[in-house]
């Protein structure tokens, strides 16, 4: 391990703030024993700032559409209305889908979908949103929703000429708890212009995560990775998560981030042109569990919690990132369409009892706890 190294990772665990290329250095590093060194660094600090116990969330992804105006060359997801594929749940499935959740112990729905510009059929795009919201309140008040990326919140700003401010508050009056961070992909404009020129720019994801923060709604935040981006863009994108982060708390906003997790890149089912640029179908674990250890040491003073993407990385790569500085390994889903539609090979459905076990053969003991981060009691068995 070089000097410099050792100096980083000494200022780290003393609870001093790395630099964004001192970040970008530690990815650099190839050798197997600074490697390591990392990761026992990102360890302590996971201790130190998130404790032992691993947590996981009984949860249902409900990805309600995969009509898209957007073109993104990461997402085999997507489809253009009247083609084959594709598909739009209408509130009645929805509901069934909920109900089929709570029954199942789920205290969060997950809500996210296409840029459908039909949803203007049914009325102004805030309605359907706000009915799709109400769907499920109403029929389980207890239970949290999770909805609605900053892409989503600008797209119903657009089609309905409103504020973001004036979306989130809405939003916010019929139920939402708190916003997924997903979007984000890369926070740097020069490899969105190229994977996402059509989804929103890096300063306006930033602009709509702040806005809810400082109207009291939590929000995650996430990062795509193992696709175009470099190790620069990497750390600038924790830098600039860093920075919101540190705003919300300085500003004594009544909300932050909850949350960090990387989202690795599959491409086996992605649009040819990505797939070829990037050229394998699965990610690198090796790599992504190093930009694991470098996210805990750059971001944990600020978040705490640190998640892996067990449908991603699989669940043999997502419980070795628990010893890479997370400490949450995320939530059963029961569906998931966006990732397993790109070919990823980590199944769509986990059991809580296989994530405990997973858990337990690490030697760390398990908490379910609820999106907020509380520890769960009981479950939701009925409205």
């Amino acid at each position: 391990m070089t000097p410099k190294v050792n100096t980083i990772l000494n200022r780290a665990t003393q609870g001093k703030q790395i630099s964004q290329l001192e970040g970008e250095f530690l990815l650099h590093q190839r050798d197997v024993t600074t490697r390591e060194a990392i990761r026992e660094t990102a360890d302590f600090l996971r201790k130190k700032q998130a404790g032992e116990t691993v947590t996981y969330v009984v949860n249902r992804n409900i990805n309600f559409t995969n009509i898209c105006e957007q073109h993104c060359s990461f997402c085999a997801f997507r489809r253009d209305s009247n083609t084959s594929g594709s598909y739009w749940l209408n509130f009645e499935e929805v509901l069934a889908k909920t109900a089929d959740a709570v029954n199942r112990g789920a205290t969060e729905i997950c809500m996210q979908g296409g840029l459908n510009p039909e949803a203007k059929i049914k009325g102004l795009s805030l309605p359907y949103y706000q009915k799709l919201v109400k769907t499920i309140k109403e029929a389980f008040p207890k239970l949290h929703f999770h909805g609605f990326s900053p892409q989503e919140i600008q797209f119903i700003a657009r089609e309905d000429n409103l504020s973001y401010e004036t979306v989130i508050e809405k939003l916010k009056a019929v139920g939402v708890g708190s916003m997924p961070g997903t979007a984000a992909e890369i926070l740097d404009d020069r490899a969105r212009r190229i994977i996402c020129p059509e989804k929103i720019n890096s300063q306006t994801w930033l602009d709509i995560v702040s806005t809810a923060h400082r109207l009291g709604m939590p929000t995650t935040s996430t990062m795509l990775s193992g696709h175009i981006e470099t190790p620069s863009q990497q750390t600038y994108h924790l830098e600039r998560l860093r920075s919101l982060q540190e705003t919300a708390i300085n500003n004594d906003y009544p909300a932050q981030i909850t949350e960090f997790i990387i989202l690795p890149f599959v491409g086996k089912e992605a649009p040819k042109p990505l797939r070829q640029r990037v050229g394998r179908d699965q990610p690198i674990i090796e790599d992504m569990l190093l930009l694991t250890a470098v996210a805990r040491i750059y971001l944990g003073n600020w978040i705490q919690n640190h998640q892996p993407s067990w449908v991603k990385l699989g669940l043999k790569g997502a419980t070795e990132a628990l010893n890479w500085g997370c400490n949450d390994i995320g939530g059963t889903l029961m569906e998931e369409h966006i990732t397993s539609m790109a070919g990823a090979q980590g199944g769509t459905c986990m059991e809580v009892s296989t994530l405990q076990n997973s858990i337990t053969e690490i030697g760390r003991p398990y908490q379910e706890r609820n999106t907020l981060y509380q520890p769960v009691a009981q479950p939701i068995l009925s409205s």
